[in-house]
């Protein structure tokens, strides 16, 4: 039988894991700088709460959800997106109960059956973070700062911030009301899907790349326009904080995000590189999810960071990444008992945190020798019967050429000293 990974979904092997755990490990340090902890939630959850959360009108609930029923009859889905499942945690748990605000972030593989395409897959990988408790408008600049502080990190600079303010529960039904009056008094010019939108979610027709669309949504309502005075402070405010970062922004008064929990500051970072998918990560506020999810009034604003899209973006760019992948050293072995002292060296040398590798396949000193030139190996080693009985070998630079006689009794020093290893 032939099997293969399901659609939308893809193995990420060596050595690109290696560039995986180069953002996990990077995202783990800035994060802790900004005081946010990591926070671990299920992959799956009731579906009540993607439902009630995200909104049943949007697109992910409608169409995009990996749902099922388990065995005890009760629904369940694959996450799609982090901040639910993060604010049901915050609920549960309690936290509200200690000092506030509370920062979190996470990094794991979210679900979506969408069409795949480039840098859109059915399992995919965010990151992102989450404040909790807290309308501080200097917490949206945090969190913008944040996540652009990670990108330059990466290497990334020529980037887009767009922002905007969605308005709150007090002044968007007003701006919707307008909103759907202009929508049907256009709405022969609008695509199928967005004219199904017009009544149930009319905010999301703001978002439709279709061209004919586009001409009407140009010309459509501003919700900038139509702010209260709370919403409009809080956005001066936040802008504010973000020229004292100097941060550049656009204010794009068409942006909105996908799903229905978001109040107040919007965001999204584009890179112009990526072509129509062109938004790395993007975020918002969402005032009203843990009252939505746990009938308690707790402000919060956040982020996610498509990790397979930033690898794109790097790729556009020709940034490399700064990792290595190979063995610090390969032993070429000749003979049964020069194989059993070398096994004993290799695990000494592993043990002092020395990347290590010999054969496992009897092969001939010259294939075990191209075997190490496959593996990268900076220093190789050949063991024999006569060095064993000598005490001694030819160490060398595979890169250089450069060889060097040691003792074998003193390579775990001589180790110490050609290769550049931390806290050995």
């Amino acid at each position: 039988m032939k099997f293969n990974a399901p659609r939308g979904t893809n193995d990420i092997l060596p050595p690109d894991t290696l560039k995986w755990r180069y953002i996990e490990k990077k995202t783990h340090e800035i994060f802790s700088n900004y005081n946010y902890q990591e926070i671990r939630t299920p992959i799956f959850e009731y579906t009540e709460l993607f439902q009630r959360g995200i909104g049943e009108v949007t697109d992910i609930v409608e169409k995009e959800m990996y749902t099922f029923e388990d065995k005890g009859g009760r629904s369940i889905t694959l996450r799609p997106e982090g901040t639910a499942s993060v604010i049901r945690s915050f609920l549960e748990n309690k936290i509200y109960g200690q000092a506030q605000p509370t920062k979190y972030y996470y990094i794991g593989p979210m679900f979506r059956y969408e069409r795949p395409q480039s840098g859109r897959f059915r399992q995919f990988h965010q990151l992102g973070v989450e404040a909790i408790a807290s309308n501080d408008p200097a917490l949206d600049a945090e969190i913008i700062s944040l996540g652009m502080r990670l990108l330059q990190d990466f290497g990334l600079n020529d980037l887009e911030l767009h922002l905007n303010s969605v308005g709150c529960g007090e002044c968007r039904p007003t701006y919707v009301d307008k909103l759907k009056k202009y929508l049907n008094e256009n709405k022969e010019q609008l695509c199928d899907n967005c004219k199904s939108r017009i009544d149930r979610n009319p905010l999301r027709v703001l978002d439709c790349k279709n061209d004919s669309c586009q001409s009407v949504i140009k010309d459509a309502p501003k919700i900038t326009d139509n702010l209260c005075e709370s919403c409009a402070d809080h956005f001066n405010d936040v802008q504010e904080y973000l020229d004292i970062l100097n941060l550049d922004y656009i204010i794009n008064p068409l942006l909105v995000r996908g799903l229905d929990y978001y109040t107040n500051t919007a965001f999204e970072i584009k890179d112009n590189a990526l072509g129509a998918q062109d938004t790395v990560f993007g975020g918002g506020r969402y005032n009203g999810l843990a009252e939505e999810i746990g009938s308690r009034d707790l402000p919060g604003i956040g982020f996610a960071l498509g990790i397979e899209r930033l690898l794109l973006s790097l790729e556009a760019k020709d940034i490399e990444l700064p990792v290595e992948s190979g063995v610090d050293l390969y032993i070429t072995v000749i003979g049964e008992q020069a194989k059993k002292e070398s096994f004993k060296l290799l695990d000494q040398l592993r043990n002092k945190g020395f990347r290590t590798e010999i054969d496992y396949l009897g092969r001939s000193v010259g294939s075990q020798m191209k075997s190490a030139d496959r593996m990268n190996a900076e220093y190789t080693i050949i063991i024999g019967e006569n060095e064993l009985n000598n005490n001694s070998a030819t160490i060398r630079n595979m890169k250089s050429g450069d060889e060097k006689e040691i003792q074998l009794s003193n390579l775990l020093e001589e180790m110490k000293q050609l290769v550049d290893k931390e806290d050995i």
